[in-house]
């Protein structure tokens, strides 16, 4: 079953955006949509054991400052997605925040990235979120091997037609988004 978008007048197979009706791929027409304030939040957890956290928190791991190093290359994450995520649409990214909480055998990640823009940046803070943990364990694995990444999601989006959403339970969603 085909349709025609009424948002962007992309025509979708079977009810999906990013399928032309042929089934083939397509970067959605997104010009029709208003240009809003929008921002997203997801997270991702490095699992380790406490005396390799222990190090990570005192900056004292082999290859040095990994919470730093791994801050930076989330916020580099964020501006590249478009690259890395072949329907992604460049967006003028306005802000990107890349946050630790350490724990007792993990590491939390939230990055949070704002635009103003005619489409929604849940890709990017994804992205950041995952390279962020992707380089917490570059630097720790000469210390565990066997750290694990998991829980990698959106949390909260704010912004664009659909409106505020945030997982139950997580700071942005007490926080109302």
């Amino acid at each position: 079953m085909d349709a025609v978008n009424e948002t962007s007048g992309t025509t979708e197979h079977n009810g999906l955006t990013h399928l032309r009706q042929d089934g083939t791929a397509q970067m959605v027409d997104v010009s029709g949509k208003a240009v809003t304030t929008r921002e997203a939040t997801a997270s991702a957890t490095v699992r380790s054991t406490a005396e390799v956290l222990a190090l990570l928190g005192a900056g004292e791991l082999p290859k040095g400052d990994a919470l730093a190093v791994a801050r930076v290359a989330g916020i580099m994450a964020a501006k590249k997605t478009p690259e890395l995520i072949p329907l992604c649409h460049p967006l003028p990214i306005s802000k990107v925040t890349v946050d630790f909480e350490l724990g007792a055998d993990s590491v939390g990640i939230l990055a949070t990235v704002k635009t103003r823009g005619v489409t929604g940046v849940e890709m990017e803070a994804l992205t950041a979120a995952s390279v962020a943990a992707l380089s917490v364990y570059d630097m720790i694995k000469a210390v565990d091997k066997h750290a694990v990444l998991t829980d990698i999601r959106v949390l909260a989006k704010s912004g664009g037609k659909s409106g505020d959403w945030a997982v139950a339970g997580s700071a942005q969603g007490e926080a109302g988004a």
